[in-house]
């Protein structure tokens, strides 16, 4: 967003210093990426007066003038241009001179007269396109000024980066209201003096809005007798300053409410408006429509437009049709100013790749309440502008009002989160200078209303941010936490705690239930299991003869959970355990002469899914529990790829499988033996997962963390079906891929199986294989040339075909 301080300082009375105020306006959060001159290019041209013009001896178009530049001595120029003559002031470039587009005026013999510089033409200088003659100064000026000066041109331009969020301030007005917040200076407005005359523009002209929620507002005022012309200097040159270019009054003075309030606004040829009717209404599917770019464009039913009694004649918030733009000979006008909705406008000016400085402002959202006053005061300029006359009133249709937003606000919980102590006498003026109303009658309890152009504060916090914002975010001071814990120990690793908490909470995520049971169990317990009385720990004084010893296994109170699930009619039963067992040791360095170890239970039972689920039937299995602890090791973890291996003779598991890590056993898992089952009440199978934590913890404290760089390079993915005997596993056909010596194979993953039917001796596997070169973009001849070699060595190496 382009900021001139001149246009600023016609809102607030800033007079300190330039980059000052850059620096205050980036901390309230509108950050300042340069400060220009719009004009840098035209700084050495100077005022000049022709003293003597004549016509070139060797050329009738060519004139010879004598040009006094405010210097000791006049210089001869030759001018081509046919508007030059005795007695004029002008623009000169001396010599040496660089000029807007790069060229450098030299000394130059035309038709064997010198020329000592060039007297310009508006369109040479950059002001306009008008190429017809040299540019004619005021009489007023004094020669040998630089044209900047003696124009009064703006020489200081802020370019700042504005935050989605602070559509406000997308104009003059909205840095102005940050300035005088920030400065504490009083704001101004533009004065209104529009004279109306005759007639009523509610008659003039009818306002339809076929949906309120794609546009709330819609306004337009009509002027008859206009001159389309050139728009007058201090205009022009405003709009210069910001980059736009001048175009005609009428353009030029909606380009100019825009910059200046933030309220895009749009001219329509009232003659080429039939039916005397403006109705805003989504376009439909296919339909074509010329913009005033003169390009044909397709829409879609997601478009806005704005239509009159027969056509459409306006991309709604992005641009104007050829079939309604202002003419070279155009006298009436009708004078848009609405409100759409921000998300339709910009889907549109994304979809047609159609941006503009309308749509900028449309798709982050307009004050409402200020586009009455912003087309009033465009309709004032066109008639000052233009020699015409504004119809008496405004033909409107607002379906869905401005209604004021209102916040509570706690001044105390505000203090609390930003870390301040200020009185609540400052959070007032600043709620205050921003346009909010506050009504305190609570001490610590006040009701803020947000005012329409900050669309921004939505929430409580968003006070608490504009408090801290305009106290000074850089300000707030800088205060440590409190560290519990020596920084010696931030690299020793997980403590068991935290390792605990760790585990516990990846097993909530991945859907189970935790159990909480006593570390009593009985004897009983232990025996139905087969367990070892080896090792048993007695209570001295037991609760009951069924909470006689500590356990020695997770197992009995998983199970005795199960059976309390299922006599409460829960059939579907997921849930995990991280408790300690116990074990008597009479070496153990504790004064009790036990060993405790933590361990992690997991028990499945029922559905593979809950019956609310729409998914096909299916039992939990070992797949189930095998998937979990995969996960907890590879996803969660982060270690190597666990190993399992069938055990023989477990006490209450059959099958049973020991799942090892770099040849250390971290847990067992299977099955439990029907007859155990049964005891549960459990009619489907159970199956339990038994890990130890203190292996796993030892493992992930001393693994090493290594970092590797993201992907740059896109990938390249082909799928290939292999056809083979029932009997191939997948893991075998995974690594013969794996194996086949490709270096930019990145991944090969199993995604379908198939078995035809009938056909039990033969499957269908298809796998994935994701191809990627780490220093390139790989092209498709590349990819299939490795990609034959795969499928060449897996026909080689196993009984399978394609």
């Amino acid at each position: 967003m382009l900021v001139s301080l001149n246009w600023l300082r016609e809102f607030v009375p800033y007079e300190g210093e330039i980059q000052a105020l850059g620096d205050k306006l980036t901390m309230l959060g509108l950050e300042l990426e340069g400060i220009e001159d719009p004009f840098e290019n035209v700084k050495d041209i100077v005022v000049g007066y022709v003293v003597e013009c004549e016509k070139h001896p060797e050329a009738e178009k060519l004139s010879v003038c004598t040009v006094d530049v405010g210097g000791p001595e006049t210089l001869t120029i030759v001018c081509g241009a046919p508007n030059v003559a005795k007695g004029q002031k002008v623009p000169v470039a001396t010599v040496g001179t660089v000029m807007p587009e790069g060229m450098k005026i030299k000394k130059a013999k035309l038709r064997g007269v010198k020329s000592m510089g060039m007297i310009c033409s508006e369109n040479e200088l950059g002001f306009s396109d008008d190429h017809e003659g040299i540019w004619v100064l005021d009489d007023s000026f004094t020669v040998g000024d630089k044209l900047v000066d003696a124009l009064k041109l703006e020489r200081t331009v802020f370019d700042f980066d504005i935050t989605p969020n602070r559509a406000d301030c997308l104009s003059i007005l909205g840095f102005a209201r940050e300035t005088a917040l920030a400065f504490d200076l009083p704001l101004t407005l533009p004065k209104l003096n529009l004279v109306e005359s005759g007639g009523n523009a509610a008659d003039e002209v009818k306002i339809l809005i076929d949906d309120p929620e794609l546009c709330p507002a819609y306004h337009a005022r009509v002027l008859h007798g206009v001159e389309t012309r050139k728009a007058p200097d201090w205009m022009r040159f405003k709009l210069l300053a910001l980059g736009q270019r001048p175009i005609s009054n009428i353009v030029d003075c909606t380009n100019y409410i825009m910059f200046e309030l933030g309220q895009p606004l749009h001219s329509f040829d009232m003659d080429l408006i039939e039916d005397a009717t403006i109705r805003v209404a989504p376009a439909t599917d296919g339909m074509k429509f010329t913009t005033l770019d003169d390009v044909e464009r397709t829409l879609t039913a997601n478009d806005l437009l704005i239509w009159d009694g027969k056509k459409p004649i306006a991309l709604a918030g992005v641009m104007g049709g050829a079939n309604s733009e202002m003419q070279a000979g155009s006298t009436n006008v009708l004078l848009e100013a609405a409100v759409f909705r921000p998300g339709t406008v910009r889907k549109t000016a994304r979809r047609l790749a159609l941006p503009s400085d309308a749509s900028y402002r449309f798709e982050r959202g307009v004050d409402q309440q200020m586009t009455r006053f912003a087309m009033d005061r465009a309709a004032q300029l066109m008639a000052e502008t233009s020699g015409g006359t504004v119809v008496t009133g405004v033909a409107s249709n607002e379906p869905m009002p401005w209604e004021d937003r209102k916040h509570v606000y706690r001044h105390a919980r505000c203090m609390s989160l930003l870390g301040l102590d200020l009185e609540p006498s400052f959070a007032k003026k600043v709620f205050e200078g921003e346009g909010c109303t506050v009504e305190d009658s609570d001490a610590d309890n006040w009701t803020v209303s947000s005012p329409s152009h900050r669309l921004d504060l939505e929430r409580e916090v968003d006070l608490y941010e504009e408090v801290g914002r305009v106290f000074g975010l850089d300000q707030i001071p800088a205060v440590l936490p409190k560290v519990a814990k020596s920084l010696n120990t931030s690299t020793s690793g997980l403590t068991e705690f935290a390792f605990i908490q760790d585990v516990k909470t990846w097993g909530a995520g991945i859907g189970l239930n935790e159990a909480i049971n006593y570390s009593f169990v009985g004897d009983e317990d232990l025996d139905r299991l087969g367990l070892p009385k080896e090792g048993r720990v007695n209570i001295a004084n037991p609760l009951s003869e069924e909470q006689n010893v500590l356990r020695t296994d997770l197992a009995p109170g998983l199970l005795n959970t199960l059976k309390n699930n299922l006599a409460q009619g829960n059939n579907h039963v997921r849930i995990f355990e991280v408790a300690k067992r116990f074990v008597a040791d009479a070496e153990s360095e504790t004064e009790t002469e036990t060993r405790e170890y933590v361990r992690l239970g997991m028990l499945m039972y029922g559905p593979r899914h809950a019956t609310e689920w729409p998914w096909e039937a299916g039992e939990a299995d070992y797949l189930d529990v095998k998937g979990h602890v995969e996960h907890l090791v590879m996803n969660h973890l982060k270690l190597a790829e666990p190993q399992f291996a069938l055990v023989e003779d477990h006490p209450y598991l059959a099958p049973c499988v020991e799942v090892t890590l770099d040849d250390t056993s971290i847990g067992f898992m299977g099955k439990v033996k029907e007859e155990i089952a049964d005891y549960y009440h459990a009619k489907k199978d159970v199956w339990l997962a038994d890990m130890d934590l203190d292996a796993l913890r030892s493992i992930v404290n001393d693994h090493k963390i290594i970092f590797a760089p993201l992907p740059v390079f896109p990938p390249s993915r082909r799928d290939v079906t292999v056809i083979g005997p029932s009997t191939l596993t997948a893991q075998t056909i995974r690594e013969a891929i794996t194996d086949a010596g490709v270096s930019i194979l990145e991944s090969v993953e199993l995604v379908a199986e198939f078995v035809p039917e009938g056909q039990d001796e033969e499957r269908n596997l298809s796998f994935r294989l994701t191809y990627r070169h780490p220093k390139k973009t790989l092209k498709d001849k590349q990819v299939d040339k490795e990609h034959k070699k795969v499928l060449a060595a897996l026909e080689k190496n196993l009984p399978i075909r394609f």
